[in-house]
């Protein structure tokens, strides 16, 4: 008898309380719960037991201010208005949450957009540097990682791009530095070569940085860093273009210094002599190159040079090679820097295998130990 009763109620429990399946997506994951009949039934009676707590609970305050000598109407409006302040008071936070929410999305917008807007007059300065000796890799770009969260990445993005005006303006400035340095190691005075320089632009051409953050369309904090990094750039660039004229390349690699410029003693007569050059000594038929552009003004035979190469290099500067075994190039041709002229050898008043190389400026000699020396100085990153 007890087991069908048994029965009879887990049937009606099955009946009321089927077994249910719960599923819950989130993302692209899901997950399933199963709520069996216990389970439910023990749900149910706790929500039994928890409403009739509630409502005793509920009695219970009301009798109270019923029994009190205050009257049960003031006492229910007391209760009446202490619920609705709590109410308001979780409604007011929950504002001022949705606000802070959509001025946060909107700040996250409009810092996207400037990060945009940046990333533009960025391109337009960092384009100039290209085929500068040391720029490639002194203004790579860094890494952003790309696990970081939307709004920590817009900022990484927007602190590299403030890292790269910086450097890019620092480059530039170290960079005209560097090339002043090197006509100083010349006995050449820089103002006189640092012009020229870039064609201007907008970059340069604004009358002020709110003109450029305009043209630009960024913030003018950021417009005037972009135009600083753009003076320095036309500086650097204008020291660039006076030093690819002048002659500080090498005339020979692998070879060894064995004379100097000025007063030696001469190896045929044994007495003290002005020496307007510089020998170097290697093997014979060793490649002999220009160490500017210009043009051929003379190719053929000097007395006591041998067989020689002059180049007109413009602004008053000239080099001879002298001492050569044969010639490469001939009167009147253009020849760039670095372009073979000749081959060394010992013709004319010469001891030996080797080059003699001399720089003039307006007629008059020059020490091209000094040019050498500036070549390599600008030659290094």
């Amino acid at each position: 008898m007890r087991k069908k009763s048994f029965q009879r109620l887990r049937n009606t429990l099955e009946q009321t309380f089927p077994e249910r399946h719960l599923f819950i997506r989130s993302g692209d994951e899901t997950q399933g719960y199963i709520l069996s009949t216990g389970k439910q039934f023990g749900l149910a009676v706790l929500a039994t037991i928890g409403l009739t707590w509630l409502a005793m609970s509920t009695g219970a305050v009301i009798f109270m201010a019923i029994s009190s000598g205050n009257g049960p109407d003031r006492q229910i409006m007391m209760m009446k208005a202490q619920s609705e302040r709590w109410v308001a008071d979780r409604q007011a936070r929950l504002d001022v949450l949705m606000q802070q929410n959509e001025a946060s999305s909107g700040s996250l917008e409009q810092l996207a957009q400037t990060v945009e807007k940046r990333h533009g007059a960025l391109v337009q300065i960092l384009k100039d540097f290209k085929g500068v000796p040391g720029a490639a890799t002194a203004l790579a770009p860094g890494r952003i990682d790309e696990t970081l969260p939307p709004v920590e990445r817009v900022y990484a993005v927007r602190a590299e791009q403030e890292r790269m005006v910086s450097k890019a303006e620092t480059f530039a400035k170290s960079r005209a530095e560097r090339l002043r340095l090197a006509f100083r190691l010349a006995g050449l005075n820089p103002s006189s070569y640092s012009g020229g320089g870039a064609s201007g632009g907008p970059l340069l051409e604004s009358k002020d940085s709110k003109e450029l953050a305009a043209f630009l369309n960024v913030d003018q904090g950021f417009a005037e860093r972009i135009r600083n990094a753009a003076l320095n750039l036309s500086d650097m660039r204008g020291l660039e273009k006076s030093v690819k004229g002048m002659p500080f390349a090498r005339p020979t690699f692998d070879t060894r210094t064995t004379s100097g410029f000025g007063v030696r003693f001469d190896p045929f007569t044994r007495k003290p002599k002005n020496h307007f050059g510089l020998d170097f000594a290697g093997p014979f038929l060793t490649p002999i190159h220009a160490t500017a552009p210009g043009i051929v003004s003379f190719s053929g035979v000097r007395n006591g040079y041998g067989n020689c190469v002059e180049i007109d290099h413009g602004n008053g500067f000239k080099t001879r090679y002298a001492h050569m075994q044969s010639f490469s190039v001939k009167a009147g041709q253009r020849v760039g820097v670095g372009q073979r002229v000749g081959a060394m050898g010992s013709t004319g008043r010469s001891t030996g295998v080797h080059l003699h190389y001399e720089v003039w400026i307006n007629g008059r000699p020059q020490n091209p130990a000094r040019f050498v020396k500036a070549g390599d100085y600008v030659q290094q990153n």
